[in-house]
């Protein structure tokens, strides 16, 4: 299991990616899509806060098993939203 620190550490780069993409795709179209493109990047922040935030407040009985769960769902969610937002970003590309 990878420990608190790498796991914020990898929804920051993972977030760094695909608001630099936003960004590129901003700076590449100029104005199209730009409100889009904004709302995006706003959902992937919004995906970021709320994955650092449950990163620390786990609830229940911390046991080895609870804790290795809680923390896997919460990397699959941060994968999960992060497709989710760079298929949005693709649809305006095409």
């Amino acid at each position: 299991m990878s420990s608190i620190k790498g796991l914020k550490k990898e929804i920051g780069n993972i977030t760094y990616e695909v608001v630099s993409d936003c960004f590129s795709y901003i700076l590449v179209n100029g104005e199209k899509n730009k409100k889009k493109a904004i709302s995006i990047i706003t959902e992937t922040i919004n995906l970021r806060n709320d994955m650092i935030y449950r990163l620390g407040h786990f609830e229940g009985e911390k046991t080895r098993s609870k804790v290795k769960v809680y923390y896997a769902k919460i990397k699959k969610d941060l994968y999960a939203g992060m497709d989710k937002s760079l298929q949005k970003l693709s649809k305006l590309s095409a």
